[in-house]
Protein backbone atom coordinates (compact mmCIF):
# COMPACT_ATOMS: atom_id res chain seq x y z
CA UNK A 1 0.00 0.00 0.00
CA UNK A 2 1.23 3.49 -0.85
CA UNK A 3 0.25 6.99 0.23
CA UNK A 4 0.67 9.64 -2.46
CA UNK A 5 1.68 13.10 -1.26
CA UNK A 6 1.33 16.14 -3.53
CA UNK A 7 3.27 19.36 -3.35
CA UNK A 8 3.95 22.40 -5.49
CA UNK A 9 0.58 24.08 -5.69
CA UNK A 10 0.20 27.83 -5.49
CA UNK A 11 -1.06 30.98 -7.15
CA UNK A 12 0.20 32.12 -10.54
CA UNK A 13 -0.83 34.48 -13.28
CA UNK A 14 -2.26 33.23 -16.53
CA UNK A 15 0.35 32.16 -19.01
CA UNK A 16 2.83 31.13 -16.35
CA UNK A 17 4.01 27.64 -15.40
CA UNK A 18 3.86 25.48 -12.31
CA UNK A 19 5.18 22.04 -11.44
CA UNK A 20 3.32 19.70 -9.12
CA UNK A 21 5.02 16.74 -7.48
CA UNK A 22 3.50 13.48 -6.33
CA UNK A 23 5.64 11.38 -4.01
CA UNK A 24 4.55 7.76 -4.09
CA UNK A 25 6.73 5.93 -1.60
CA UNK A 26 7.13 2.36 -2.66
CA UNK A 27 6.78 3.07 -6.37
CA UNK A 28 9.84 1.54 -8.02
CA UNK A 29 10.78 -0.04 -11.32
CA UNK A 30 9.93 -3.43 -9.80
CA UNK A 31 6.92 -2.33 -7.76
CA UNK A 32 4.73 -0.79 -10.43
CA UNK A 33 2.07 1.80 -9.78
CA UNK A 34 0.26 3.81 -12.41
CA UNK A 35 -0.31 7.39 -11.31
CA UNK A 36 -3.11 9.70 -12.34
CA UNK A 37 -3.62 13.41 -11.86
CA UNK A 38 -7.11 14.73 -11.30
CA UNK A 39 -8.57 18.10 -10.45
CA UNK A 40 -11.75 19.32 -8.86
CA UNK A 41 -13.49 22.63 -8.32
CA UNK A 42 -16.37 23.23 -5.92
CA UNK A 43 -19.65 21.85 -7.19
CA UNK A 44 -18.07 19.96 -10.05
CA UNK A 45 -17.14 16.35 -10.53
CA UNK A 46 -13.55 15.28 -10.26
CA UNK A 47 -11.89 15.68 -13.67
CA UNK A 48 -9.16 13.57 -15.22
CA UNK A 49 -6.05 15.55 -16.16
CA UNK A 50 -3.20 13.18 -17.01
CA UNK A 51 -1.75 9.81 -16.22
CA UNK A 52 1.45 7.81 -16.49
CA UNK A 53 1.77 4.05 -16.58
CA UNK A 54 3.55 1.95 -14.01
CA UNK A 55 6.06 0.85 -16.61
CA UNK A 56 7.15 2.05 -20.05
CA UNK A 57 6.48 5.67 -19.11
CA UNK A 58 3.36 5.80 -21.26
CA UNK A 59 1.28 8.91 -20.74
CA UNK A 60 -2.19 10.13 -21.62
CA UNK A 61 -3.78 13.56 -21.27
CA UNK A 62 -7.17 15.17 -21.19
CA UNK A 63 -7.86 17.22 -24.30
CA UNK A 64 -8.16 20.36 -22.21
CA UNK A 65 -4.52 20.14 -21.09
CA UNK A 66 -2.89 18.32 -23.96
CA UNK A 67 0.09 20.27 -25.34
CA UNK A 68 0.22 22.38 -22.17
CA UNK A 69 0.74 19.80 -19.40
CA UNK A 70 3.37 17.06 -19.26
CA UNK A 71 3.70 14.13 -16.89
CA UNK A 72 7.15 12.82 -16.03
CA UNK A 73 8.69 10.64 -13.39
CA UNK A 74 11.86 10.16 -11.40
CA UNK A 75 11.86 6.55 -10.29
CA UNK A 76 14.88 7.09 -8.03
CA UNK A 77 12.82 9.65 -6.08
CA UNK A 78 9.54 7.72 -6.34
CA UNK A 79 8.07 10.95 -7.66
CA UNK A 80 5.76 11.80 -10.54
CA UNK A 81 5.61 15.36 -11.80
CA UNK A 82 2.93 17.36 -13.54
CA UNK A 83 4.50 20.17 -15.53
CA UNK A 84 1.83 22.77 -16.23
CA UNK A 85 2.51 25.54 -18.71
CA UNK A 86 0.45 28.27 -20.37
CA UNK A 87 -1.87 28.12 -17.42
CA UNK A 88 -5.37 29.51 -17.76
CA UNK A 89 -7.84 30.71 -15.13
CA UNK A 90 -9.98 27.66 -15.90
CA UNK A 91 -7.12 25.46 -14.69
CA UNK A 92 -7.83 26.70 -11.17
CA UNK A 93 -8.69 23.68 -9.02
CA UNK A 94 -7.51 21.34 -6.30
CA UNK A 95 -5.16 18.90 -7.98
CA UNK A 96 -4.80 15.40 -6.61
CA UNK A 97 -2.62 12.51 -7.60
CA UNK A 98 -3.67 8.92 -7.23
CA UNK A 99 -2.00 5.55 -7.62
CA UNK A 100 -3.07 2.04 -8.51
CA UNK A 101 -1.02 -1.12 -8.45
CA UNK A 102 0.11 -2.33 -11.85
CA UNK A 103 1.28 -0.95 -15.14
CA UNK A 104 -1.87 0.09 -16.99
CA UNK A 105 -3.21 3.59 -16.59
CA UNK A 106 -6.84 4.63 -16.43
CA UNK A 107 -8.70 7.88 -16.88
CA UNK A 108 -11.50 7.16 -14.43
CA UNK A 109 -10.86 8.11 -10.83
CA UNK A 110 -12.75 4.98 -9.76
CA UNK A 111 -9.79 2.86 -10.91
CA UNK A 112 -7.34 4.42 -8.50
CA UNK A 113 -7.06 3.13 -4.96
CA UNK A 114 -4.61 5.43 -3.20
CA UNK A 115 -5.12 9.18 -3.09
CA UNK A 116 -3.17 12.19 -1.94
CA UNK A 117 -4.67 15.04 0.02
CA UNK A 118 -4.67 17.47 -2.92
CA UNK A 119 -2.97 20.78 -3.56
CA UNK A 120 -4.58 24.06 -4.62
CA UNK A 121 -3.67 25.68 -7.91
CA UNK A 122 -5.04 29.16 -8.54
CA UNK A 123 -4.54 30.93 -11.86
CA UNK A 124 -5.44 34.59 -12.05
CA UNK A 125 -6.12 36.52 -15.23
Amino acid sequence: QVQPVESGGGSVQAGRSLILSCLVNGRTSENNYAVGWFRQTPGKQREFVATISGTDTMTYYAESVKDRFTVSEDISKATVYLHMSSLKPEDTAVYSCAARRGSAYYVSFNNYHFWGQGTQVTVSS
